[in-house]
């Protein structure tokens, strides 16, 4: 009995798992730059959501330690940027890939009933791309608002 070597016995599983690893490795890629897209957004929200409340919070106990308000501006925006910095290292983001920026909407700032707001931008490089495609980034924007509170100065 001679055996046909043309015969498709046996090539149903090596298609199989040809066609499967060419369809997992997109489909892998595509989960890792959601992932990737998805922590930076979440980053960005607690960033600003934090930031501007630090701001607020150390501007007004300046304010209430007597500091003039430019100064309890610049601690608030002291606070903001320590308090941003221990976010991002929670979410594994170096500050170089974050741009930040807080305003108020009153003058003189932190008066009461006036709002500081805070914008942060998170730039991500998607994974594996960096060295093949330097400007494959994702840029998640995010804003957060706290009311300043009255305070007794």
């Amino acid at each position: 009995m001679s055996r046909d070597w043309r015969s498709d016995d046996g090539s149903a599983v090596v298609e199989f798992v040809f066609l499967s690893i060419v369809l997992m490795i997109p489909i892998v890629y595509l989960v890792l730059c959601l992932g990737a897209v998805q922590s930076a957004a979440f980053a960005a929200e607690a960033v600003a959501r934090d930031a501007s409340r630090a701001a607020v919070v150390g501007g007004v106990d300046a304010l209430r330690e007597g500091a003039s308000y430019s100064r309890a501006e610049e601690t608030g925006r002291e606070r903001a940027s320590a308090v941003a910095q221990t976010t991002l290292e929670d979410f594994h983001l170096v500050s170089d890939d974050v741009d930040m920026d807080l305003r108020c909407t009153g003058s003189p700032c932190l008066e009461p009933g006036s709002d500081v707001e805070v914008s942060v931008t998170v730039h991500v490089s998607l994974p594996g791309l960096g060295a093949l495609l330097p400007g494959a980034v994702v840029s998640v924007d995010s804003q957060g608002t706290s009311p300043v509170d009255g305070y007794l100065p």
